[in-house]
């Protein structure tokens, strides 16, 4: 894979899914103390929709995040960001394309102290040499509603609207999809739904594509399609999920995830 294909990749996307898993599998440890995290899972990230992954507590909701947005290694399987297979990128490869093609958003905010709420949006594209697309950013800063706030260092903001920025900071850079780890799991209830209000209206005005890891069925219901895992494997779907509806279906599975 070269560097010209990730670029082309990331400059261009196809019409198929922002990511897709195909018969993805991850295990952890060897031998009597091998868990398996991942068990041969396939799923696509359609373009401009926003997804929900639930799952009880080692269901393997947050690995499937990690390995899809190449922060971790599959053990078999396929991982595809656009028509790029990140299982066959060298190091460097890997790295352009997470810093080009993907956008993270995470529980923690990952602000840096020292910047401005707007360097801190901006610091990306920055650290990567590239041109800032003002106009984009320009939109993004309205859709987070914090323009008299953009001077503010990370201290002189609320939780709320420090997530709200570092989401910003995850879409500002145009990328093809946003991987999003409990970005609401420090937040009260209110700055949680400013930061997932913020989320839905980035898939619906910009058409970006979201992936959000979430024990929260209200946070799910903002998503567009929901996957529920349990013991490595996806065991349920749900489209257009309201929080009820979510929180019912979780009802309606055992400890292990199976149907009760």
């Amino acid at each position: 894979m070269t560097q010209d294909t990730i670029a082309a990749s990331h400059e261009s996307p196809t019409a198929g899914p922002a990511a897709r898993a195909v018969e993805l599998t991850k295990v952890y440890g060897e031998g009597e103390t091998a868990v398996t995290a991942l068990d041969s899972v396939s799923v696509d990230f359609g373009r401009g929709r926003f997804t929900a992954i639930m799952g009880p507590s080692g269901s393997g909701k947050s690995t499937l995040m990690h390995v899809c947005a190449g922060l971790d290694s599959a053990t078999s399987g396929k991982v595809y960001i656009g028509d790029v297979d990140l299982t066959v990128l060298k190091d460097n490869d890997l790295t352009r394309l997470r810093r080009d093609a993907v956008g993270f958003v995470f529980q923690a905010f990952n602000l840096v102290p020292t910047l401005s709420a707007l360097e801190n949006i901006t610091l990306p594209m920055d650290i990567a040499g590239r041109k800032v697309d003002q106009e984009w950013v320009d939109s993004v800063i309205d859709t987070i509603g914090l323009r008299d706030r953009l001077r503010n260092r990370p201290s002189q903001l609320s939780g709320g609207q420090q997530q709200r920025v570092a989401a910003a900071r995850a879409l500002a850079s145009r990328p093809q999809i946003i991987f999003a780890d409990e970005p609401t799991g420090n937040l009260d209830s209110r700055a949680g739904a400013e930061v997932l209000s913020f989320l839905r209206r980035s898939v619906d005005d910009h058409g970006q594509t979201i992936v959000m890891v979430t024990h929260d069925p209200t946070a799910a219901s903002y998503a567009d399609h929901v996957l529920f895992l349990a013991d490595g494997q996806i065991v349920d779907t749900m489209d257009n999920p309201t929080a009820e509806g979510v929180l019912d279906r979780m009802k309606g599975f055992d400890g292990k995830g199976r149907r009760s």
